[in-house]
């Protein structure tokens, strides 16, 4: 049976005021959506993640509430 090719997608609801801010962001860049920047950091955060061996340490977690603080996440 041959592979099936069609990729399938999901919806994820993120904050209006976010959607804004990432749409001012890809301005002027090779993203053609906001769906594909978020796909973009997604991936590049699952790859960073499977690459590294140690468990998160403080300065990690630190470093990633204050990147989703950034990105309006968390308060």
């Amino acid at each position: 049976m041959a592979e099936d090719k069609e990729k399938k997608y999901t919806t994820v609801s993120i904050p209006t005021p976010l959607f804004k801010k990432i749409e001012e962001r890809i301005k002027g860049t090779g993203f053609t959506s906001v769906s594909s920047y978020v796909t973009y950091v997604l991936r590049e955060i699952i790859a960073e993640d499977e690459e590294s061996e140690e468990p998160f340490t403080k300065e990690d977690e630190e470093r990633v509430k204050e990147r989703l603080r950034a990105l309006g996440y968390l308060d």
